[in-house]
Formats: structure tokens, sequence, C-alpha cells
């Protein structure tokens, strides 16, 4: 099966196997929101997923 690209370049793997990427849903909409907002939208968090889809989308 092949790796889908256009979702593996938006996440990184950790050292310790762990997925890390935007939350989703926060690039659009920022012009009225404060710089704190930003901020909050601009972190990353951990994606859950199982070993299955992990080997899916990540090799």
């Amino acid at each position: 099966m092949k790796t889908n690209k256009s979702f593996a370049k938006r996440i990184k793997k950790t050292k310790n196997g762990k997925l890390i990427g935007r939350k989703i849903g926060q690039g659009h909409f920022n012009a009225k929101a404060t710089g704190s907002k930003k901020m909050q939208k601009n972190r990353t968090v951990e994606i859950k997923m199982s070993n299955k889809d992990k080997a899916q989308f990540i090799k």
C-alpha cells in the first residue's frame, strides 16, 4: 500500500513514535483574533491513530 504523501507532509514522527501535527481547522479567519488566540492556534497536538493507520500514512 502506498503512503499518503499529502498527509505525511503535515505531521512529524517523534523519537518515541508519536505523531505530532497542528489542530484541524486553525488556518483561516485569524484576522480578528487576538495575538494570544493566534499563538494558541499555532500549537501542535498529538494525533491519536491505530498502528494499522500509522503504517498506511507514515513509513
